[in-house]
């Protein structure tokens, strides 16, 4: 039988990469989402669905798929009651819808978030107070990890986990990091950001997209949880001055924007793990990734 994948979140930005993917692999792609894509594309079949609401999820969707991925969630994290519905409530709604199926994999888009303040480079068998989780986006997540591991555990849910740390690439929404300053800095715009003094890790699209078709495949990846980032941390501010140079533009105002109370200075992860079980490790390394996006933005914005 043909491949068959249902990608929750297919129109955003990993999964209309993802879709594209499993395209090219001859994949027969459903894309679910609450809204219509801003590009269809060929050959994906679209489905409209609320994950929190499960009455939309039985009467929509058909449980005869090979691979399901959730990249679903609300964006806006500001709105607790919308993210703690899409983030935790609708993990349980869709998995639950599964459990009884036939799947190979379930595979969950966790968040390097979930670690709390456990100290980079984080490991997944690390262990997490719930308590030092602040966030409702970083809770919801957490929360959703426990129940689909323990899913695993007593019902046999063929689960894998990648917890992802920060992802770039063309085509990414402006209202990422990266996208922001490379934008504003090809227009020569003042823009606000913090003072520039965190580390992140930053992993780039077409190797995260290898990285969760290797889970997808990988029987040795059921049941755990897997980092999905490039193992290497990064100084904001030295990033922004870097696209600066690139883009011979850009003010940015640091400092105007404050750092969360809960938000680490430094994030990165181990990706020991990924190497050990699914044989992979990112190809693109960050400074031919961030040239890559730069052109993409340019190419867009400044024709």
């Amino acid at each position: 039988m043909k491949t068959r994948i249902l990608i929750f979140g297919g129109t955003g930005f990993i999964g209309r990469n993802l879709a594209k993917k499993c395209l090219s692999l001859k994949w027969n792609v459903t894309s679910v989402s609450t809204s219509k894509p801003k590009k269809r594309l060929k050959k994906v079949k679209y489905i409209y669905c609320d994950i929190s609401k499960k009455y939309q999820i039985i009467s929509r969707i058909d449980k005869n798929y090979t691979y399901v991925v959730n990249l679903a969630g609300y964006v806006d994290h500001s709105k607790k009651k919308k993210t703690y519905q899409s983030h935790y409530l609708g993990v349980k709604n869709i998995s639950n819808h599964f459990l009884k199926s036939k799947i190979k994999k379930f595979l969950q888009m966790g968040s390097s978030l979930e670690y709390g303040d456990t100290i980079s480079p984080q490991k997944e068998d690390a262990f997490i107070s719930k308590s030092k989780i602040k966030s409702i986006y970083s809770l919801s997540k957490f929360l959703a990890s426990n129940y689909l591991m323990n899913s695993y555990k007593k019902f046999k849910l063929p689960v894998t986990i990648l917890r992802l740390y920060l992802t770039y690439g063309p085509d990414q929404d402006i209202n990422r990091l990266l996208p922001i300053v490379i934008v504003s800095c090809l227009k020569n715009k003042k823009f606000d950001c913090s003072n520039g003094r965190q580390y992140r890790d930053f992993i780039y699209i077409d190797d995260l997209i290898d990285l969760i078709i290797n889970a997808l495949e990988n029987r040795r990846a059921v049941g755990e949880i897997i980092n999905a980032g490039s193992g290497k941390k990064y100084n904001i501010k030295k990033i922004i001055e870097k696209i600066r140079k690139s883009t011979k533009g850009g003010k940015p105002d640091y400092g105007k924007l404050k750092l969360r109370k809960d938000e680490p200075l430094v994030l990165y992860p181990s990706i020991l793990k990924a190497k050990k079980i699914l044989k992979w490790k990112p190809k693109i390394n960050f400074d031919k990734g961030l040239n890559k996006t730069i052109k993409y933005y340019k190419k867009i914005w400044m024709n």
